[in-house]
């Protein structure tokens, strides 16, 4: 055994609305803008597995082994998102979806991959989203569930939007094995990896 061996740390946390995926560098920089570490005394070295933009919320995983991140963010580990949806979705809308749409990546067209995409029968039980969302009055919306292998910049609020449906709330549940369950908003666990 190697002296050597790093003892990497891992969290899993639900990130919320509003912050960025990122650790700030400095004092200064974006100042009116909120990153992780309000949330946690984190270790030096942590980075996040992937993102969510800063109007998306849900489970982030944040690790200190490089490895680990890049395995992760390959396109072998599933991620499941729930959208809400301005309008009630369609099942041609939902079709289209699964089998993939034409959107728009770092200025040319990309076609996303198939998914697994399916209305939600009833509202998930989320926490409160800390910035009110619209209400009924302005309208019917939709829940949907699409579960990725891919993770382009924004690409679910790309994919509804493509299909007329733009994205109210995006909520990222899953990763892989690991679920949100009845996690908290702004809560903070420590694993022993993933």
């Amino acid at each position: 055994m190697s002296l050597d061996k790093i003892n990497h740390c891992h969290f899993i946390i639900y990130k919320p609305y509003g912050y960025l995926s990122q650790f700030a560098s400095n004092a200064s920089k974006q100042q009116s803008k909120k990153f992780l570490g309000l949330l946690h005394d984190f270790p030096e070295g942590i980075m996040a597995i992937g993102r969510l933009d800063e109007k998306s919320e849900g489970l982030l995983l944040l690790t200190t082994d490089g490895k680990m991140s890049d395995f992760i963010n390959s396109q072998k580990v599933d991620k499941e998102y729930y959208a809400l949806v301005n309008g009630d979705i369609t099942p041609d809308a939902i079709g289209q979806l699964s089998k993939g749409v034409e959107i728009g990546f770092e200025g040319k067209k990309y076609q996303t991959k198939p998914c697994a995409v399916f209305k939600l029968e009833q509202d998930p039980n989320l926490p409160e989203r800390s910035k009110k969302i619209r209400d009924a009055r302005h309208g019917p919306t939709s829940w949907i569930s699409i579960t990725l292998n891919e993770g382009k910049f924004r690409q679910v609020r790309k994919m509804t939007s493509a299909v007329g449906f733009s994205t109210l709330r995006l909520v990222r549940v899953r990763v892989g094995t690991i679920h949100l369950n009845t996690m908290q908003v702004g809560e903070v666990i420590a694993v022993n990896g993933f």
